[in-house]
C-alpha cells in the first residue's frame, strides 16, 4: 500500500471511489491496483496531477507492519 497516495486522497476529502472514478475504472480495480502497485503510466500521471505530488512522493513503499 502506498500510505502517501492514501495520506493525499485523505487530505483532499477523495474516496476510492471518486479516484476511481477520475481514472475510469472500478473501485475494486482501484484497490486492487493500489494494493499490488500495477497502476500504469496514464494513471500514474493522473494521480500526480490530481495530487500535485510527484513519484516519489506518491508512490513511496513504505514496509507493511507484521
Amino acid at each position: 500500500m502506498f500510505a502517501n497516495l492514501e495520506a493525499e486522497q485523505a487530505r483532499h476529502g477523495h474516496t476510492n471511489e471518486f479516484v476511481a472514478n477520475k481514472l475510469k475504472m472500478s473501485r475494486r480495480t482501484f484497490e486492487i491496483k493500489k494494493q499490488k502497485g500495477t497502476f500504469k503510466l496514464p494513471e500514474i500521471k493522473k494521480l500526480m496531477e490530481m495530487y500535485g505530488k510527484d513519484f516519489f512522493y506518491l508512490f513511496e513503499e513504505r514496509p507493511q507492519p507484521a
